[in-house]
């Protein structure tokens, strides 16, 4: 994907009084990708988003897209749904969209025919004469997110969009971003959810305290900090320990001892001793999930 498509952020700081909430906050959300944005409750994800859409102006910083800084036509072409949600409880859900679609510039005839099909895609047609208070706060969480793409646009920020949300829901939610990455619109969301940002998201950002402390491709973090921790499994052998004074025992579970390797120590020297004791059934680095990441970065 070309950086014509790229939403950087750079440098955004920001104080609400003597408290400062964001503190050089730097990353790019790439064309194509799924990016999540991950922190704790108060670590600045809600604040950097919010810079982003222009709904809060930083004390310093920048945000561009394409190298370009964000200009009022652009920000109205950016799908962005706040954590809490901002739509009108006493209006009916289709009629809504199309409402918000023509508050975004798009035909009224255009608005309700991508407002029905929104609607039935999120499992909702069938309620879309329905006024929104009348329903639950998952299917009012599924129209908030159908409020934000009913303009197409051309990036999306998205505060907590799975929270609510069924299993069935969030496979819904999790195609659409996809199909909106496939189509070269750069997404970023952040979610408590860290399971399913794993499983969704090209790169990530972390941020702790209001400074990111990780950014870019998951797989490269998640492999930068996995160290030299291996997981080995001997058949008919629970109780194998490797020798030497370069490797450690971790920990020991069904599934295998987890060894530390120590820099001298050598990968195929633990490989061999473990065949020696018996048929090996597992072995390989032991790569960190991303909330033992979180939690590593965060210290």
């Amino acid at each position: 994907m070309s950086d014509s498509s790229q939403l950087s952020v750079s440098g955004l700081t920001h104080s609400f009084g003597d408290r400062r909430v964001l503190d050089d906050v730097t990353f790019d959300v790439r064309p194509g990708r799924l990016t999540g944005f991950v922190g704790a409750n108060g670590a600045g994800k809600t604040t950097t988003m919010r810079s982003i859409v222009g709904v809060l102006k930083p004390d310093a910083g920048t945000v561009t897209f394409g190298g370009e800084p964000l200009s009022l036509a652009v920000r109205r072409r950016i799908g962005y749904m706040p954590e809490e949600r901002g739509l009108y409880p006493k209006m009916k859900v289709h009629e809504q969209l199309v409402f918000l679609g023509r508050v975004l510039g798009v035909d009224r005839d255009v608005a309700a025919t991508r407002a029905t099909a929104l609607l039935k895609d999120f499992g909702l047609g069938d309620r879309a004469d329905d006024v929104l208070h009348t329903l639950s706060l998952g299917n009012q969480q599924r129209v908030q997110v159908a409020a934000a793409l009913i303009h197409e646009p051309r990036i999306l920020v998205l505060d907590e969009p799975f929270s609510g949300l069924d299993p069935i829901a969030m496979d819904t939610m999790a195609a659409r971003l996809q199909e909106s990455a496939a189509q070269g619109v750069p997404v970023l969301f952040s979610s408590h959810q860290l399971e399913l940002v794993e499983k969704l998201c090209d790169d990530l950002v972390l941020i702790n305290r209001g400074a990111v402390v990780a950014a870019g491709d998951a797989a490269a973090l998640q492999e930068e900090r996995a160290g030299r921790r291996y997981r080995v499994q001997v058949a008919a052998a629970p109780e194998w320990t490797p020798a030497g004074a370069g490797f450690e025992v971790a920990s020991r579970d069904a599934r295998g001892v987890l060894v530390d390797l120590d820099e001298t120590a050598d990968t195929q020297d633990l490989l061999a001793q473990a065949q020696r004791a018996g048929a090996v059934e597992h072995f390989g680095r032991v790569v960190p999930t991303l909330a033992e990441l979180f939690q590593e970065v965060a210290r």
